[in-house]
């Protein structure tokens, strides 16, 4: 099992005449156990996700949902390095509107995904999930540089050599003439 991890969700009210509020990814953090008394009750509970309130202001209100685990996988250097060799590292979190009559609001932001693969996050997003950002710390930072330098095996380009360099039967036909 890999690092534990906690995701804040914000719930912002907006000045909009269509829109009243919107959700926005608010944190990623290492969760070693820092959170725990503040899931006792936990309000909401999706497979091995839980969530609970925090602080509620006049501007909205902020949730934390931990049950999250990063793992990292030899498969995905490639994303993992196309992350950390962006101008802005950072972590993906996938997350979902759920519904549900616990909520004032009547939906919620529920994360499902939190990960650090570039690739993984480019097909969910190509799926038409939602995929937010939250910049890398740099302790993880250097920890998935590490593993991407332990891992990742740039993929061997291979040319293709130009129809014109085949050799010439490569448009003759049957009286053996050339094919224009």
């Amino acid at each position: 099992m890999g690092l534990a991890l906690t995701v804040s969700m914000r719930y912002e009210k907006i000045d909009n005449p269509w829109v009243s509020h919107r959700w926005v990814l608010d944190e990623v953090m290492v969760d070693i156990g820092q959170f725990d008394h503040l899931f006792d009750p936990v309000v909401f509970r999706l497979d091995q996700i839980q969530a609970c309130a925090m602080d509620e202001h006049q501007e909205g209100r902020r949730w934390l949902f931990k049950g999250f685990n990063l793992d990292l996988y030899a498969d995905e250097s490639e994303g993992y390095f196309l992350n950390v060799t962006s101008d802005k590292p950072c972590w993906f979190v996938m997350w979902r509107l759920e519904e549900g009559d616990l909520f004032p609001e009547g939906q919620i932001a529920v994360p499902h995904r939190v990960m650090l693969s570039y690739n993984e996050a480019a097909r969910l997003l190509d799926g038409g999930e939602q995929v937010d950002q939250y910049p890398m710390d740099t302790l993880i930072y250097d920890s998935v540089k590490q593993f991407v330098d332990e891992n990742y095996r740039p993929e061997v380009k291979k040319r293709h050599r130009p129809e014109s360099f085949k050799g010439a039967a490569r448009g003759v036909d049957v009286l053996g003439k050339i094919k224009s």
